[in-house]
């Protein structure tokens, strides 16, 4: 964390070790740690690096004497959640961040899709739906993961405000992006067929974005959470606490509704 070493170097060897339980949250197994002293490196990590990984590490966090600088090992998706949670946590708590400015960010090329391990196919990061960049369609043929897509957020303080993306209006493309996510074409018919067929006639390319207004109303009034801006939060067991919904209803009422509820088995 370049330039709160003096924060950060105020920080026990307890304090840093303490940070373990936080990115663990995230999915972390840990968080390794070095102070950049004018002597070298203080650290438990030390004696497991040369001294010219070390000082290639130094250049690329761009560390100074003082500074802190904090590591994870992991698959990408669980270090950038642990470690972005952590530059917050930590920037909280040693009172870095402005609370009076509003920074406001456009976040673009996202990865279109990445490999779930588990069910052993692509799976769409935004929707099956958004549009890859033009110059990356080649990647759908050789290296889908690295194909970035025409998606967009835009954050306020590092908190997503909203957030879109520009949809496929090519049948073909739309066809071939199921087909990689493991949906084939008997079953793209079933489920999409009456999108496939309106794409045909020449739709025009299209998008949108979708504002929560609700996080503005959070960051705007300085509070802390959702629930304190929501006209009607719900408790921890999902229940309203002004009408007590969910409540039951008439038998007659789900049976209008074609629902029948079924008890748990004891």
């Amino acid at each position: 964390m370049p330039g709160a070493g003096v924060c950060l170097g105020e920080l026990s060897r307890k304090d840093l070790d303490d940070l373990t339980p936080f990115v663990a949250t995230f999915g972390a197994k840990g968080i390794a740690w070095t102070k950049i002293t004018a002597e070298g490196w203080q650290s438990p990590i030390a004696k497991f690096l040369s001294d010219a990984e070390q000082k290639a590490i130094e250049q690329i966090a761009e560390a100074q004497v003082g500074d802190v600088v904090l590591f994870s090992a992991d698959r990408a998706k669980v270090v950038h959640d642990a470690l972005g949670n952590l530059r917050l946590h930590l920037g909280e708590k040693l009172g870095l961040i402005p609370e009076k400015d509003y920074a406001l960010v456009w976040v673009v090329e996202f990865p279109l899709m990445e490999f779930d391990a588990q069910e052993k196919r692509y799976v769409a990061l935004h929707h099956p739906f958004t549009s890859p960049l033009d110059e990356d369609l080649p990647l759908l043929d050789s290296e889908p993961v690295k194909c970035r897509s025409k998606a967009y957020d835009l954050a306020l303080n590092g908190i997503e405000i909203g957030g879109g993306s520009i949809r496929i209006h090519q049948v073909e493309l739309q066809k071939k992006i199921l087909g990689l996510m493991g949906i084939g074409a008997e079953e793209a018919e079933a489920k999409f067929g009456f999108f496939l067929e309106a794409l045909s006639f020449g739709a025009p390319p299209h998008g949108g974005i979708a504002f929560g207004i609700d996080r503005l109303a959070m960051l705007l009034s300085g509070a802390k959470s959702l629930r304190d801006v929501i006209a009607f939060p719900k408790s921890q067991r999902a229940v309203c606490m002004l009408t007590d919904a969910p409540s039951s209803v008439e038998t007659r009422q789900l049976r209008e509704l074609g629902i029948r509820v079924s008890g748990a088995e004891k």
